[in-house]
């Protein structure tokens, strides 16, 4: 083992202190401002980008990049985004994969968009390579410490777990991560937001989540509609998890609306909406090309009867800490 490694393992055992911390806000939703109250979070896209960067845990350093470029390319978008209505984001780009929280907050004070950032990780090739040494409790104390005490110099607060899953079965090091995230929300109260785009995938995460003693009612199915099989999207809202339909977009539109309707009349009250847009692209020119995100709640919204539930009240219910 190398001294980097040990190093950094002896900062997850010093950690471990962060499971015994004060508690995030129970009842409450924590923004990358401060904690507010589930009834002041307002009409919410789960989950969007602002901005990503697929380099390699090796390479990844906010100096690849000019937070002032980013924050001028993606200001307009989120003013878009409030001009059309909606009131919070929820940024699920993790730890290793171009989360800024300050940036995030920056963005935030400046369109009056309110914004929530995350603890966790993404799936390989996009670990850090301590993430096969240290055991599931250590990643859990790491996780834990940030909801708790903050990151980085402001001490921002993460309000929810995103986490990654391979396809298929899940692999000793997904289901030791998954182990970790159970284990922080245990901790913390915080939901877990998982990218899993297979139903068998998400059914064996609600299982580790059990054995944790974790309600599935944390775990939140991202991407659950690149799943086709809609059977497994109600067998995992059966044990209590919270489905995410998210890549609506406006060339899919017209195909996703039938399975949005057969999902309202089945689980209303654990469905989320949204469409996985944006980003900056660090690397290409001016951050590449940008997805709005204020082509949903302007074009596919008002398509739903049900729009109010989907925006406002089952974002705040999923993302209410302790729920």
């Amino acid at each position: 083992m190398s001294a980097t490694h040990t190093g950094l393992l002896l900062v997850f055992a010093l950690a471990g202190a962060a499971l015994a911390a004060a508690q995030p806000s129970s009842g409450k939703i924590q923004t990358v401002t401060g904690p507010l109250d589930p009834a002041d979070l307002g009409p919410t896209l789960p989950p969007e980008h602002l901005l990503v960067y697929f380099i390699g845990t090796d390479q990844v350093s906010p100096d690849r990049f000019h937070a002032d470029q980013a924050f001028a390319r993606m200001l307009p978008y989120l003013r878009d985004l409030k001009a059309a209505g909606i009131d919070s984001l929820v940024e699920c780009t993790p730890e290793y994969l171009g989360r800024d929280p300050a940036l995030l907050k920056r963005l935030s004070l400046a369109s009056d968009v309110k914004i929530i950032t995350n603890t966790g990780w993404y799936k390989d090739p996009y670990l850090p390579p301590f993430a096969r040494e240290a055991t599931a409790e250590q990643t859990a104390a790491r996780w834990t410490r940030e909801a708790t005490k903050g990151i980085g110099p402001e001490r921002i607060k993460p309000g929810f777990i995103k986490i990654a899953a391979n396809e298929g079965d899940l692999n000793d090091l997904q289901r030791k991560i998954v182990t970790a995230a159970a284990l922080t929300s245990k901790a913390t109260g915080l939901a877990i937001a998982s990218h899993t785009t297979q139903g068998v995938t998400a059914l064996q995460e609600l299982d580790v989540l059990a054995e944790v003693g974790v309600p599935a009612s944390r775990f939140i199915w991202v991407h659950a509609d690149a799943e086709p099989n809609q059977d497994l999207h109600f067998r995992a809202a059966a044990r209590g998890a919270w489905i995410e339909y998210d890549g609506i977009r406006e060339a899919n539109a017209d195909q996703r609306l039938p399975l949005v309707l057969a999902a309202l009349e089945r689980l209303p009250d654990q469905l989320l909406l949204s469409q996985d847009a944006g980003w900056y692209h660090v690397g290409e020119p001016n951050g590449g090309e940008i997805a709005p995100f204020d082509w949903l709640p302007k074009q596919f919204a008002p398509r739903l009867q049900e729009a109010q539930r989907l925006l406002v009240a089952n974002p705040a219910k999923a993302f209410r800490i302790g729920g």
